[in-house]
């Protein structure tokens, strides 16, 4: 049986996927703090693939549960190219590995230009073009981030759970519909500017934990793709055990 374990390790959680002869048999997400379910998949025979942008301290302790249950750990990270994506960055290995991922999973998907969008912990938006090339992308504070900021940086602001409106009449949903304009903001800004390099009318695709957040308010065409990184960890992992 071919047999082997993704791993998505974000800022906040860990998300990981098993694949068992090229179909996805089982899908999870832990905290850190709980990794049960992770543990129960692992065996000396299944190889690990990680990407991961966790804190070291969080890395640490996964490497250490990897390595007791004997499962061999292959840590990715960013290249100059991978099946037809082109990274641009100045220094290639400085991209995150996630965002690295979500790349090659859209190229995977489409061959059109294609904006993919992370929204987690801080929110990546990432321009890709119909000839693989990574034009470059922004990263802003995610929605937890935006709202911490308001309540430690000023002094009236409610930390009361707010809701979105068109027309805010309370603080509280001042700041949770300010947070959703901003987040969109970025989103179709980086869209226009795509579709106007492009020529084209781009795809546009939403992950990470909050993209439901921002999906119903953006006013261009958008899909969710909740396992989009572990999709390119899986590309990688096929080349990688094709060697």
């Amino acid at each position: 049986m071919n047999r082997r374990l993704l791993i998505d390790a974000g800022n906040s959680c860990l998300k990981w996927a098993l694949v068992e002869d090229g179909q996805w048999r089982a899908q999870g997400r832990n905290d850190y703090a709980d990794l049960a379910d992770l543990k129960a998949q692992l065996t000396a025979a299944t190889p690990c693939f990680i990407a991961s942008v966790a804190r070291p301290a969080q890395e640490q302790a996964l490497a250490a549960l990897l390595a007791a249950a004997g499962s061999s750990a292959h840590w990715l990270a960013a290249e100059a190219e991978f099946a037809g994506v082109k990274n641009s960055y100045l220094d290639p290995l400085q991209l995150g590995t996630d965002r690295w991922m979500g790349l090659i999973a859209a190229r995977g998907r489409t061959p059109e230009p294609v904006l993919v969008v992370s929204v987690g912990t801080a929110m990546t938006v990432d321009a890709l073009a119909a000839d693989g090339v990574f034009l470059g992308g922004v990263i802003v504070p995610g929605v937890r981030l935006m709202r911490q900021a308001l309540q430690q940086g000023t002094a009236r602001v409610a930390d009361a759970p707010g809701h979105w409106q068109a027309f805010p009449r309370s603080t509280a949903d001042a700041v949770e519909s300010g947070i959703v304009a901003a987040l969109c903001g970025a989103i179709q800004q980086q869209y226009a500017r795509l579709a106007g390099a492009s020529g084209t009318v781009p795809q546009c695709l939403l992950t990470g934990g909050d993209a439901g957040v921002v999906l119903p308010h953006l006013t261009l065409p958008a899909e969710q793709v909740p396992a989009l990184v572990l999709e390119g960890v899986d590309c990688v992992a096929r080349e990688r055990m094709a060697r």
